[in-house]
Order: structure tokens, then sequence, then C-alpha cells
């Protein structure tokens, strides 16, 4: 069992220092570094994600550790991998969040042990309740976007309006309340733009006028890559098609398939924008209380999403679209102003670097590292030239039948867009995937040559020194973050 004194460290950092700054972590569901202008979108504008990125630094390379919703969130709060907290999957290990609470420190709970008042509002989806928060308002499970219902403190309301802007104001009321004597730490997480895609009503016609490119894989044959090409219920054509009960009749396959893309990806970036707009007003309440001067904010998503990408909706697997994920941090009194930062980060990182800039001992238990010295201009040495990526979540394997899977009640164990498990290696260059419930089945990308990931050189023997490289690596890294693997 984890004890106070593990959690305030030897020396509390608020007996000596005499002002802390304040703490506030955003983080989105499903969003996607190309939905946001800083990152270079040209379809929708993001004044609010632009001005964190003006005002501190955008990570060019952040990655998550495992691309699905309830681990990525366990991986912040505690800075460990999937396999050190417990949260594999979605739904299994998803009640291990008791495992965390009784043996792992999470970032919340350090702060509060610390002097910080802790909050989080939003969407939660870890299967047992917030542990270490002063107040919790949060959504059960995924959550609705009109009319939700929200667990205040354990206690169900119904809150009337867009789950967006009922999540900022449950934030901004928390704020207000808050003293400004005593640090704080707000964990503001939203649903949006995570499935069903729905904008608030006033966004919705946002995009109406636009005509959205399709990404460059966007017909992806899979060629040479055997698990992609089974992945048929992540093809978005097919996988939504229930979703738009408005969908015109007649239309053949492709443009039924460019009918639902652009329905779907216009749907999210307004659902998207929907957030920026409300990042704005909590940006204003902290510049007009006089806060913004000394409040850490960090933002991020919890995992990548495709849009479109290799004909897909979804994440899991470790090509780019699921692995990438935007990260923007203001840190007033260090952070360079309008930096971008090439080095790798990931979002086991996000724990130790918010502890870091508080000023309190980083727990041992945490993995990541603190990313400070990245935000103010400085590399160290023994910086990590690689990562390391796992995906556990497994189910029956349907080959070629997942439309079949989800309209026929005979397939009740069928649980739709899991992907084989895997584990791999990502280099500045390179990525090598082992699907190790495949007989041997690899993948290696030379992303230099080959940024969309479309051929498969694992085999190829002009790469067998490098995949013989990576496989060391790869062996490396698992024994460096304790992984004792899953076959």
């Amino acid at each position: 069992m984890i004890t106070r004194r593990q959690l305030l460290g030897s020396a509390p950092a608020f007996l000596a220092a005499p002002k802390r700054p304040n703490i506030l972590y955003v983080m989105t569901d499903d969003h996607v570094p190309r939905a946001m202008s800083c990152y270079g979108s040209k379809v929708l504008r993001t004044p609010n994600f632009d001005r964190l990125a003006e005002e501190g630094c955008r990570f060019e390379n952040a990655f998550c550790t495992n691309s699905l919703c309830a681990p990525a969130r366990a991986s912040v709060l505690t800075g460990t991998y999937s396999h050190i907290n417990g949260v594999i999957g979605n739904s299994e290990g998803a009640d291990a969040i008791e495992h965390i609470e009784g043996k792992l420190a999470m970032y919340p709970q350090v702060l509060k042990a610390n002097g910080y008042r802790t909050a989080v509002v939003g969407k939660w989806h870890i299967q047992d309740p917030p542990q270490g928060f002063d107040y919790s308002c949060i959504l059960p499970g995924q959550g609705l976007y009109f009319d939700p219902v929200f667990l205040e403190n354990g206690q169900k309301k119904t809150f009337k309006g867009y789950a967006t802007d009922i999540t900022t104001d449950l934030a901004l009321a928390w704020l207000k309340q808050q003293s400004k004597t005593q640090p704080w730490c707000l964990v503001f997480q939203h649903k949006s733009p995570h499935r069903p895609f729905l904008p608030a009503p006033r966004h919705a016609k946002l995009l109406a006028n636009t005509d959205v490119p399709h990404p460059e894989t966007y017909d992806d044959d899979y060629a040479s890559r055997k698990l992609a090409r089974e992945a048929e219920d992540m093809k978005f054509d097919i996988s939504l098609e229930p979703d738009y009960k408005d969908m015109p009749k007649g239309m053949n396959a492709k443009q039924k398939k460019d009918w639902i893309y652009q329905r779907f990806v216009k749907d999210y970036y307004c659902s998207a924008y929907g957030v920026d707009e409300n990042l704005g007003r909590v940006l204003e309440h902290l510049d007009k209380t006089g806060q913004a001067a000394n409040t850490v904010v960090v933002y991020s998503s919890d995992n990548g999403f495709f849009l479109g990408d290799h004909g897909w909706y979804d994440k899991r697997f470790m090509y780019e679209p699921s692995l990438r994920i935007p990260l923007l941090i203001r840190y007033p009194d260090g952070a360079r102003k309008g930096a971008v930062v090439r080095d790798m980060a990931l979002n086991i990182d996000y724990a130790p670097t918010i502890l870091d800039l508080a000023g309190v001992t980083v727990p041992a238990s945490m993995q990541g590292r603190s990313l400070r010295p990245l935000l103010e201009g400085r590399t160290p040495k023994d910086w990590r030239r690689s990562m390391y990526y796992t995906y556990y979540e497994d189910s029956w394997r349907l080959r070629g039948k997942a439309k079949e899977a989800m309209t026929d009640p005979s397939f009740q164990f069928f649980t739709p867009h899991r992907v084989s498990p895997h584990r791999g290696v990502r280099t500045e260059r390179h990525k090598l995937i082992e699907y190790y419930r495949e007989s041997g089945y690899w993948e290696l990308f030379d992303l230099a040559k080959d940024p969309n990931e479309l051929r498969n050189v694992a085999e190829d023997p002009a790469y067998a020194t490098i995949r013989r490289d990576l496989t060391k690596e790869l062996g490396r890294l698992r024994a460096e973050f304790r992984d004792p693997g899953r076959a």
C-alpha cells in the first residue's frame, strides 16, 4: 500500500516553495494533430490551441504507449505502462484503478498530498471512480453529448445542454471557488471528438461549404500488411454506415464511401472546434483573474485516430495516425515561447513533468521522464532515441466477416475494432512491430522512404541488419520497462 510519506517524498516541496504553479491538464478524446491549425490543418482554424502553441511549446513527436482510451488515461495518471498499472484495455483490466490506487501514485493524488486542491471534470473512462480528488464531476462510461448525466462526487445529476459546454461550465465553476493562496490542479477532460461525432448545433454547418481532402492512404490496398487487410470493421464506410440514416439512396460503393467520409470528418472537425472554443473560455478566466502567469497548461489527447487514413477510423494499430498525439505545454516561468520540440515525448512523461513543474518529488514508480528540460531548450544527452509501444486487447478473430458480425446475432462474442495484440519500437527513421500471436508475423517500415507505412520490408534482405538491430532494441525496451510480455 502506498503511504502518505511516499506521496510526499523526502522533502515536501510545499514547505519551502513560496509560489507553486497551478496545473491545468486538458485532455480530449481521439483528437489528432491534423485537426489543429497549430499543427498545420488547412481545414480547421483553432485559435486557442494555436495560442497555447505560440505561448508555450508544441511537441512534434509525442506518442501514446497504448492507443486506446482507458489504458492511455491510466498511463497519464500514473506515468506507467499498461502492464504496470494493470489497465491493458477498455474491458480487460478496466477495473485495475483499484490496483493503481493501492500500489501506484497518481499525480493528482501526489499533488493533493502536497497541499494542492484537486478536481476532475468531464470524461473519466476508467471503470472505478476517481481517487485523490477534492471534487469530481464525471461522465459515466462514454457519456452523452446532449443532456448528459454526470456523477458529481458519486451522485447522478443530469445537465441540460451540450457536453463540451457543460464540462467547461463545471471547470469554471470550480475554478471560481478556489483560493488565490492555495495552488490547484484541474483535470479538464472532454468527451469530444469521440464517436458519435456530434458537434454543438451552433457549429454543425461550420464546414458545410468545405470539401475535406482525402488522406494519401484513403484507398490503401494493404498489399504488404496482412492484418491491416483483414481489419474490415475498421473501414469507416462499413462501420459508420449505420450512423447516418439520412445517407442518400442509390449510390455506388465509391460514392457511399466518399459521402460517409465527408460527413464523419466534418462532424469530427466541428466537434473538435467546440473544444477549442471552450478552451478559450478557461484561458480567458485565467487572464482575467491574473492566474495565467502562474498556471501550467498541458494539452493532449488520449490517443491518435484514423481520420480516413488507410480507409479507416478508430485507432489501436501502431501506425502513425493512431500512435501520434498532440501535445502543447505552456509553462510561463520557463518554457520557450513558440518553440517546436522534436525530441520524443510519451504520455507516461506527463505525470513526472507536472510534478516536476510543481516542485514535487516524482515517485519512483513513474516510468516516464520530466519534459522540463525540453521545454527549456535543453535536451539531455541520454534522452530517448526510441520508444516502446504495447497493445493488448484481443477478441474472436472473424477475418473477412466484420459486417456480418455487426448484424448477425449469432456473432455474440464479437467486439468491433480490436486488432491482434502487438508490441513495437519506433526510432526517428524506422518502426518494427511484432504481432506475437500471429506465428512470427512482423512488420518493418522505413519512415523516411515510406512515411505512410504502405510497404512492409520486414522480409526484405536489404533491411536484415536494421531488423536485427531493432529486434534487439525492442528487447532492451521491454526489459527497461519491466514488461514480461504476453503470448
